[in-house]
């Protein structure tokens, strides 16, 4: 896969404040990066900077091989940008400001007319076509914003809380837009929705206090979790002490945690040592025991609590 996103050695000081410390990543075409962070983590100074509204302090930022500061039109034709808080001509309805848009992007007019109508059907905006952006939710300005971006069909997308202020029906429709996409294009998503790493990303990247700790995979994200491989059941409460004491005796388990199910079930955790595979002795115990047992599932890892582990410092600042 061809690298369409190239940053080296980003820094960004405003003042004697060091806001982007130093990051380096690619993307590659088909790829879509989650970009997570705590609240002013640098998450959105990076990416004015990779779309070039921006100057880096040092370091270099390269679109489909064009350096967005010595070739800044070439680099910006090939990136569509939803920036933070979608900022729109508010008296323009959604149909002039695309068209518009299309304008400055260089649309002929077949083409312009063809696109728009395309795009307006994908974010399903017909309902408020006609209607000022200033009168919109802000779930419809959000749309607004992330159909100027796709218009001219870019093959970079740098998109920044793309999902900010949708109701979950349309947080689907975008997510499912991303998919689509994706494979012709390269796609930065700057979220703080955990659950859209694994919806729609294929990597991740950790940035807290301006530097970058991790960069992976979501599965290798999730392998970081101190619940990764842990075994949840849940069993009638009666019996609940008799299991949680089989469990923390097995070989490998760390510790038990326990939790309310319903009035006459508890839910059991048994949270593994690091690198250790619990499981098939827990099924073993299970099928000896007679326990009555209703659910039982093996954890891939708690994504919130990674999160809190590397960008508060418990895990340093490792990289993958």
């Amino acid at each position: 896969m061809q690298n369409l996103i190239e940053v080296r050695d980003l820094r960004k000081h405003f003042g004697t404040l060091l806001a982007v410390d130093g990051v380096s990543l690619d993307v590659r075409r088909g790829e879509v990066l989650g970009f997570l962070g705590p609240n002013g983590a640098g998450k959105s100074t990076t990416m004015k900077m990779i779309t070039g509204f921006l100057a880096p302090s040092a370091g270099r930022v390269s679109i489909c091989g064009h350096d967005v500061e010595s070739d800044p039109i070439a680099a910006k034709s090939r990136i569509g940008y939803l920036p933070e808080g979608a900022p729109a001509y508010g008296e323009m309805t959604p149909a002039r400001f695309l068209d518009f848009v299309a304008e400055v992007r260089g649309l002929d007019a077949s083409r312009k007319e063809a696109r728009i109508r395309e795009v307006v059907a994908k974010i399903h905006l017909e309902s408020v076509l006609h209607q000022t952006i200033d009168t919109l939710s802000k779930g419809f300005k959000r749309r607004v914003g992330l159909a100027q971006a796709i218009l001219h069909d870019p093959e970079v997308l740098i998109l920044d809380e793309p999902t900010d202020g949708l109701d979950p029906n349309q947080k689907h429709d975008v997510r499912a837009i991303i998919k689509e996409m994706a494979p012709q294009k390269a796609i930065i998503i700057s979220t703080h929705i955990l659950e859209e790493v694994n919806a729609v990303c294929t990597r991740a990247a950790i940035i807290a206090k301006g530097k970058l700790l991790f960069v992976g995979t979501p599965v290798e994200l999730e392998a970081r979790s101190r619940y990764h491989n842990a075994v949840t059941l849940t069993v009638v409460t009666a019996a609940a002490g008799e299991v949680r004491a089989a469990l923390a005796g097995i070989p490998g388990v760390s510790e038990v945690e326990s939790t309310a199910g319903t009035a006459t079930t508890t839910r059991l955790t048994a949270v593994p040592t690091p690198g250790t595979r619990i499981a098939e002795t827990i099924q073993e115990r299970i099928r000896g025991g007679a326990w009555q047992v209703d659910e039982l599932f093996i954890e891939a890892g708690h994504l919130d609590e990674v999160f809190r582990s590397i960008t508060t410092g418990a895990m340093g600042a490792t990289r993958t």
